[in-house]
């Protein structure tokens, strides 16, 4: 498992956490913030970002339980306010650079407001 911290002063969305860096803020709970994507890849597209700084999702554990709760809790009550939670939505995140992490710090994309295809790509 990787280290965690508070924060990493070089990492953009413990910047973004801080207030540091603009964003477009939609939601929020006392361990994660939810944001608009800046390069939406659907109609609503969510960023839900830990407060705390934790890698990937593979840096996760038993003891986690109630961060991811908060996380899928949050990106409900999302969903529910952006008109997608009847039709359907994706909560995705992921994991290193052939996953598709471009930013190593744990958050989970919402997508809604379209039909969503299968594989992702």
């Amino acid at each position: 498992m990787s280290e965690r911290r508070d924060r990493d002063p070089g990492c953009l969305f413990c910047r973004i956490v801080a207030g540091e860096i603009p964003s477009e803020p939609v939601a929020e709970a006392d361990d994660v913030i939810a944001i608009r994507d800046i390069s939406p890849r659907a109609p609503s597209h969510v960023l839900l970002v830990t407060r705390e700084h934790i890698p990937s999702a593979a840096d996760l554990g038993a003891a986690d339980g109630p961060l991811l709760g908060s996380v899928f809790e949050l990106a409900a009550s999302i969903a529910r306010a952006e008109g997608i939670a009847e039709t359907g939505y994706r909560v995705v995140t992921n994991v290193g650079e052939w996953g598709g992490q471009t930013v190593p710090h744990l958050h989970f994309h919402l997508l809604g407001g379209r039909s969503m295809s299968w594989p992702p790509g």
